[in-house]
This record gives structure tokens, C-alpha cells and sequence, in this order.
């Protein structure tokens, strides 16, 4: 990892006293560097860039993280750097979570993932969209 990206993560942490949020796909606290700047990323939801929207919701939120992903690259960030993400759910339940929890390990790898607030919604922006997902990156101060 170059110097630019170590100095830009986040210390990510899970104090003792606190549930083990990793099977959930998050940790409890996101602390940011001195000297670094914020990039908020949107919420990104699962439609392709023609603007497909598949009615399964895991199709959704790996859609959606592979557009988080571009989003990230774009700001010239990379995952190690997001500090929070926010997720919205329609329906939400146990097994949506687990498909969360899985989909974020597989955009994130085994990296500790950032912190997290998962909010359950009765519908988002698009008529079929299940799921929507936000960013805040630190990245070096210029």
C-alpha cells in the first residue's frame, strides 16, 4: 500500500463491551486522520448505466457496490479508505442482511469493513429499487 493510501485510512474499531459487528458487514467506529479531506460519495443503487434494474435484490447490491466501486476509483480513492457507509433497504430482514454482509465482503475482501448505519425504507426513489448505498471517503489532504 503506497504512503498516500496509509496515511488517508481510517482507524477502524471494535471496542471490547461492543457486539462483534463483522458478520454484519461493518465496525462501530471510523476515526480520520488529521490532515485529510472527505469525498461524500451518493447513494448508489443497483441499475447498470443503461439505467437496467434487475428485481432480485442481491443483483441489486452487487450492482450497486460495483457502482459504489467506480465511484470510489473516480474520487481517487480506494475501499481501505471509506470511513462510513450509509445502506437503505426496502423490506428489510435478517436474510437481506446477510446478503448485505456477503456482497460487502466480496467488494470490500477481508479488509475490516467501515462503519455503517443500515436503514430500513418503505421504497426509495425508483418504482423496483431495493437498495441503496452511500460513501464517505478520507482522502490525502492536496
Amino acid at each position: 500500500m503506497n504512503d498516500s493510501v496509509s496515511s488517508t485510512k481510517p482507524t477502524l474499531l471494535n471496542p471490547p463491551g461492543l457486539y462483534d459487528p463483522a458478520p454484519n458487514g461493518y465496525s462501530h467506529i471510523a476515526m480520520v486522520p488529521a490532515g485529510t479531506r472527505l469525498a461524500f460519495i451518493a447513494g448508489q443503487g443497483g441499475e447498470t448505466a443503461d439505467g437496467r434494474l434487475s428485481s432480485d435484490f442481491r443483483e441489486q447490491v452487487r450492482q450497486a457496490m460495483a457502482n459504489l466501486l467506480i465511484a470510489i476509483e473516480a474520487a481517487g480513492g480506494q475501499t481501505s479508505q471509506v470511513a462510513k457507509l450509509t445502506v437503505l433497504i426496502v423490506d428489510h430482514s435478517e436474510q437481506r442482511l446477510g446478503i448485505l454482509g456477503e456482497e460487502l465482503a466480496r467488494a470490500f475482501g477481508a479488509q475490516m469493513k467501515p462503519v455503517c448505519t443500515l436503514i430500513p425504507v418503505p421504497r426509495l426513489a425508483l418504482d423496483g429499487m431495493l437498495f441503496e448505498i452511500d460513501a464517505v471517503l478520507v482522502l490525502p489532504d492536496r
